[in-house]
């Protein structure tokens, strides 16, 4: 079976007009059909980085980069991308946002604006459509971007710390809901998180990232009880706090080389 994003070593070199700044280096990476992976390391250690290059936003100075086996040369349908801040156009309505991607890929018709019209419905929206961004909570604002990033149906999606910004009562529900409605449409995802717990809760498998420069310092197995459980209850789970800790013991070695 084809990886949905294979990176074999990637490197990239940020270049300003005073200094050269590797920031990640010998890169090798493979996602499967349906994972649900985890980057976490310090700050600095090149998280975005590697989903910029990922997405198409980015071409490494160094290696090759794949989605479904094809090399990676822009932005593609097949991948979305959802940013801490929800980006929503003030002037449009929660509809004509969430349908910006297909008008922008050409592909909104009668059948596309029926599919998104449901989304909203299944996130709770369904009656927010002619509201507008400044009428919604912060995590109703996050749903929204969930579903415009949804409507082109990418198969994988690339979550950079979607929920930093929120509450931690919205924030542990937008966690169940994202999970829940991937796995159900059998999507791909990467994210990117400061929060282990949050990081452990949701994946398959975290990947620890190392910085100066950001190389992979170690990969974790999610139990399996763990991975079956709902993000909130996983937590609960027998191994939870072990691997946590563990993981944290690592980080923290990070920080002292």
């Amino acid at each position: 079976m084809v990886p949905v994003v294979e990176l074999n070593d990637i490197a990239h070199v940020y270049v300003t007009d005073r200094e050269a700044s590797l920031a990640v280096e010998g890169i090798h990476l493979k996602v499967e059909p349906g994972e649900f992976v985890s980057l976490v390391g310090p700050s600095g250690c090149g998280k975005t980085t590697i989903l910029s290059v990922i997405a198409g936003l980015l071409q490494p100075s160094k290696g090759a980069a794949y989605v479904n086996g094809d090399p990676i040369y822009g932005p593609s349908p097949e991948v979305g991308y959802m940013l801490q801040q929800d980006y929503l156009f003030p002037w449009r309505t929660i509809m004509d946002n969430a349908l910006i991607g297909l008008e922008l890929t050409e592909r909104l018709n009668p059948e596309s604006r029926s599919a998104v019209q449901n989304l909203l419905r299944e996130m709770g929206l369904g009656d927010s459509g002619n509201l507008y961004p400044s009428q919604l909570s912060g995590g109703m604002r996050q749903r929204v971007a969930l579903v415009r990033t949804l409507a082109t149906d990418p198969g994988l999606l690339l979550l950079d710390e979607p929920f930093s910004a929120l509450d931690y009562q919205t924030k542990l529900q937008l966690e169940d809901l994202i999970v829940e409605t991937l796995k159900e449409r059998g999507k791909t995802a990467i994210l990117v998180t400061h929060d282990l717990s949050e990081a452990i809760a949701m994946s398959d498998r975290v990947i620890l990232l190392n910085r100066n420069p950001g190389r992979i310092h170690r990969l974790f197995d999610i139990p399996e009880n763990i991975r079956r459980a709902q993000p909130f209850f996983a937590r609960k789970e027998p191994g939870f706090n072990e691997l946590f800790h563990e993981i944290w013991g690592e980080m923290q070695t990070i920080g002292k080389e």
